[in-house]
Order: C-alpha cells, then sequence, then structure tokens
C-alpha cells in the first residue's frame, strides 16, 4: 500500500475516528485505526465495539486533489501513537507506505516514523445495516438535544439502561429522554422520516456514545441521516459514519411522571437563578449533600437557604412572579444547576405540586423540553 494525503485533512479525519478507539479494550487489533486505500480514496475505522467510527477521504473534493493513491491496499496502526504522530508532522502531505510483515512508513516534510503495524484481515467488520427506520434532522438540532439531555443519565451501573438516552417518536416527534431517577430531561424535536409509519420506542443509546458524536457533529443546519436497528444505530454525515450499540433493557415509562397541573408556580430569571444557586452550594459542597432549601415568601418571592452545620449557612432572596400556595422544599442543587447550565432561555417557570413530589423547570421561550427534579426529604 502507498499513498500520499493533505496533512490537515488527515489529521482532522484520524482524530474524529480515534474517538472511538479505547485503550481498555480486550481485544487487541481495536487498539488500532484501520486505514483501507483503493481506487476511491482512503477508508478510516476505529471501534471499541460500542462505538464505531468510518470517515472516508475521496481523492478529490470541490476540483482539489486530498488523497494520491499509488497501491492499493489496508493496514492497522496502533491509535495511540499514530494519532500523535500524523498531528505533529512538519509537513503538508503525508506520504505512507506499507511493506512486507506490515512494516510502514510515514513520511512528512523532513521526518521519517517507521511503524509496526498488525494485520487488517484481524479487524472486524463493521455492522451492515437494513435501512428500514430511517429519519433525518439538522446537526445542529442533534447537538443540542444531546447537550440538553445526556448530562443527566445515570452513572451507576447498578441499571445499565439508566446510563443511556432514550429515544421514541410520538406524532412525528422525536423525544429524547434521561434520567437517572433523581432527574429527568426531556427534548422533543421535529424530524423527517422516509416513511410515514415510522415509528419506535425505548432505543437507548449509551450516554458516553452520544458525548463522542456530540464532538464530531457540526453546529451546521446540515441534514443528517439516523438508521435505528434492532441493537444498532448509525448516524450519517457527510464523509462519516457513526455507529453505536443500543443497551439492553426496558426503559422506565416516564410520561406519567411528569405532573400535569401544579399548586405553586415561580417565573424566575434563568442566571440570576442560576447563580444564587451557585453561591448556595459554596457550603454545602463540604457536606457532599448539595441540599438547597427553597421557600415562598409572604411579598412573593422566594428566599434560598444552605446549611452546612461545619461550616454555616447562607440566605438569598430572589424575585419571583409567583403564583398559587405558599411552600417549602429541599432538593439537590447541583441536579438543578446542571439543568439550568443547558437551559437556552433567559427565564424558567418552576411548577411544583408539594413539598414531597417531583417538581418541574420549563423554559419560557419554548415548550420542547422541560426538566423534573425529585426533591430530598430533609427531616
Amino acid at each position: 500500500m502507498r499513498f500520499s494525503v493533505n496533512r490537515d485533512r488527515f489529521v482532522h479525519d484520524v482524530q474524529n475516528v480515534a474517538k472511538a478507539v479505547s485503550s481498555r479494550t480486550t481485544i487487541p487489533i481495536l487498539t488500532g485505526i484501520k486505514i483501507v486505500a483503493n481506487h476511491e480514496g482512503l477508508t478510516l475505522t476505529g471501534s471499541d465495539s460500542d462505538v464505531s467510527i468510518e470517515v472516508f477521504i475521496p481523492k478529490e473534493e470541490d476540483d482539489k486533489e486530498i488523497v494520491e493513491i499509488q497501491e492499493k491496499g489496508s493496514i492497522v496502526l496502533q491509535a495511540r501513537f499514530f494519532a500523535e504522530i500524523v498531528k505533529k508532522l512538519p509537513g503538508d502531505e503525508i506520504e505512507l507506505i506499507v511493506q512486507d510483515q506490515f512494516a510502514t512508513t510515514i513520511r512528512s516534510g523532513s521526518s521519517v516514523f517507521n511503524l509496526n503495524g498488525l494485520d487488517p484481515e484481524e479487524y472486524p467488520r463493521l455492522p451492515q445495516l437494513e435501512e428500514d427506520l430511517l429519519f433525518r434532522l439538522p446537526q445542529d438540532m442533534l447537538k443540542n438535544m444531546i447537550r440538553q439531555t445526556v448530562f443527566a443519565v445515570s452513572t451507576q451501573e447498578t441499571r445499565p439502561v439508566l446510563t443511556g438516552v432514550n429515544l421514541e417518536t410520538e406524532e412525528g416527534e422525536l423525544i429524547c429522554t434521561a434520567t437517572d431517577s433523581h432527574r429527568l430531561a426531556m427534548r422533543k424535536a421535529t424530524i423527517e422520516k422516509n416513511d410515514e409509519a415510522l415509528s419506535f420506542s425505548n432505543v437507548v443509546i449509551p450516554g458516553k456514545s452520544l458525548n463522542e458524536l456530540s464532538k464530531i457533529v457540526d453546529d451546521s443546519n446540515e441534514l443528517m441521516d439516523v438508521v435505528v436497528t434492532e441493537n444498532q444505530i448509525l448516524f450519517k454525515l457527510k464523509n462519516l459514519l457513526f455507529f453505536s450499540r443500543l443497551l439492553e433493557g426496558k426503559y422506565p415509562v416516564t410520561k406519567s411522571m411528569i405532573p400535569t397541573q401544579s399548586k405553586t408556580s415561580l417565573k424566575l430569571k434563568t442566571k440570576p437563578f442560576l447563580q444564587t444557586l451557585e453561591r448556595a452550594l459554596l457550603l454545602s459542597r463540604e457536606g457532599k449533600n448539595n441540599v438547597i432549601n427553597l421557600k415562598t415568601l409572604d411579598s412573593g418571592n422566594i428566599e434560598i437557604t444552605s446549611v452546612s452545620p461545619e461550616v454555616g449557612k447562607v440566605t438569598e432572596n430572589i424575585e419571583t412572579t409567583m403564583q398559587g400556595e405558599e411552600m417549602r422544599i429541599s432538593f439537590n442543587g447541583k441536579n438543578v444547576i446542571d439543568a439550568l447550565k443547558v437551559i437556552d432561555s433567559d427565564e424558567v417557570n418552576i411548577s411544583f405540586t408539594g413539598a414531597m413530589s417531583p417538581f418541574v423547570i420549563r423554559p419560557i421561550e419554548h415548550d420542547h423540553y422541560l426538566h423534573l427534579f425529585s426533591p430530598v426529604r430533609t427531616y
């Protein structure tokens, strides 16, 4: 195998593929990146068997030559070294030559690296998916949906299905839900479908996969295809395929958890509320409990307090517009802060149904997402 390739393009694509490679894999060949050269261009693949990323670099794009292939072939190179090497090479072009016994030479500018490659025949094949269930959505929308839900997945392996984000369709909308059983984030979006009858539920994508995907997806409104099968999901970008396995198990039915009416509702400015909670947590972090108390005052404002017996106490009043009964409630401040950070609205509405019932935070400017929190018992 022998080819030369534009360095900047190659570095960018190698970095993307390397996101799927894990150093902790038990399968030695998966510590490498597979490179295949044929008459159309180069294909790079990285995988840790949960996530696989494949990138295609065409010979030409926009009338510019990117890759010149002198000899077809394939090789697997250790991702850890290879990704670092190409990033630091000095020239504008990289030449890669594979000789017998997978011995690989990488040349660029004045620099020459000789690496021992691995047998590409041992590299597992990527799944071929039936594209029956296919829908489209803009890349920036997907990126936002991930940002607004994935933080709420569980980090505990006791219920593996909660470490993922659940996707389901309802009346032409895609609904993404994440919960760790103490909090829940839900986001809806309108999608384009290849078949009007398309519907699915209980498609649970590992949170780790979505975090990697969001690093690759652009902030553009270019559409991307999503293919869903029984145990895999595929995201198709222009020259990149992102496969992730799905989590097994039944995702809890979350719709019934969301209260439909409220006894008390507050309207608050998002940023000042977030900053107040961050100040209140300065003391309660010590006790590792992150408990913050909220109580409504006669003036219609609210009082936020946090007490840490060893350290001290903080009290702050916030202006709000309140409707309904007076109340007091305690909650995990860190969970609410995480949600406020991803809300793209200047004001939020908080609905309470009682001191011991879950409460909901919604942005005032949109109705396509919400966050639900369980209160903390403090007595």
